[in-house]
């Protein structure tokens, strides 16, 4: 019952609060959400001001100020991030953050890290195939192998990246 006061004063005055949010942010989809926001608002107010007409237009003034002063921070934030993330010309910084090379630079680490422990020749093995480019069968004729054996040492290191990728991404998220 206390809130009808409030809710009565919106619904009756709607349209004069719309064109006063209006002018005062200048887009109509802003003046909808803020007089959603209002509605929102006023269904939370335990007591019923003396003018609930006036109290309408202060909380609409404070909404739209809140609104004006989100989007300013929104820019400001938007700007120092990309004055960041871009040289002085205005192109996009083709070097990562320092944050994100110190990540990488550990990531690399841990990938050494376990192929460090894989040994020889699984790594010998890995790196001539997927970094080198050589054939299986050049491969298995240099270290003296099978191509299934290959094949085996190959699966071997693919299984110990992909569980430290998902240990990563687990890490990361």
């Amino acid at each position: 019952m206390i809130a009808d006061g409030l809710e009565g004063a919106f619904l009756a005055h709607r349209a004069a609060l719309e064109r006063f949010v209006r002018a005062r942010c200048g887009d109509a989809s802003d003046a909808e959400d803020i007089l959603q926001d209002l509605w929102i608002k006023i269904g939370s107010i335990a007591a019923v001001p003396d003018d609930p007409l006036s109290y309408l237009y202060r909380v609409a003034d404070n909404l739209v100020i809140d609104r004006r002063r989100s989007a300013q921070r929104r820019e400001r934030r938007d700007d120092a991030w990309n004055a960041l993330a871009t040289d002085d010309a205005g192109e996009a910084s083709p070097a990562p953050s320092a944050e994100r090379a110190a990540i990488a630079k550990s990531e690399l680490a841990r990938v050494a890290a376990l192929f460090d422990e894989l040994g020889e020749p699984t790594t010998g093995i890995f790196r001539s195939y997927r970094i080198d480019g050589t054939p299986q069968r050049d491969i298995a004729a240099h270290f003296g192998l099978s191509l299934s054996a290959v094949e085996k040492h190959l699966q071997k290191a693919y299984k110990a990246v992909l569980q430290l990728r998902d240990k990563l991404d687990a890490e990361n998220d």
